[in-house]
C-alpha cells in the first residue's frame, strides 16, 4: 500500500523559514493530488497548499499566500513545502496527503486517500 512519509520539521524563531518534504513508496501519476495539512494543538486538521500532479496546478489557503510554496518532483516522487516568513500561528504537526484521481483540488481531509504521520513545526516568539 502507498506510504507517505513527511519530514523536515523542526523548531524555528518567527520570521524564518523551512522546508518539507513528503515522499511516496511507489510512483505518484495520474490524477493525483498532493496536498499539506496542518493540525495545531487544540484545533482540527486544516488545509493548507495543494498540488495537481500533472500540470503542476497548486491551491494555498489564504493564511499562508505569499509565504508558503508548494512544489513536486514527479521523476522522485516528492513534494515539498516551502515555508517563509513563519509565524506562531503556523506551528503545527504538518501532513502530507494524497487524493488519488479527481478534477479539482480538494480542500478537506476527506478527499485525500493517503496520509503521512506528520512532521511537527514548532515557531517560537
Amino acid at each position: 500500500q502507498r506510504q507517505l512519509v513527511e519530514s523536515g520539521g523542526g523548531l524555528v524563531q518567527a520570521g524564518g523559514s523551512l522546508r518539507l518534504s513528503c515522499a511516496a513508496s511507489e510512483r505518484i501519476f495520474g490524477r493525483y493530488t498532493l496536498a499539506w495539512f496542518r493540525r495545531a494543538p487544540g484545533k482540527e486538521r486544516e488545509f493548507v497548499a495543494a498540488v495537481r500532479w500533472n500540470d503542476g496546478n497548486t491551491y494555498y489557503t489564504d493564511s499562508v499566500k505569499g509565504r508558503f510554496i508548494i512544489s513536486r518532483d514527479n521523476a522522485k516522487n516528492m513534494v515539498y513545502l516551502q515555508m517563509n516568513s513563519l509565524k506562531p500561528e503556523d506551528t503545527a504537526l504538518y501532513y502530507c496527503a494524497a487524493d488519488v484521481g479527481g478534477l479539482r483540488i480538494g480542500t478537506r481531509p476527506y478527499e485525500y486517500d493517503y496520509w503521512g504521520q506528520g512532521t511537527q513545526v514548532t515557531v517560537s516568539s
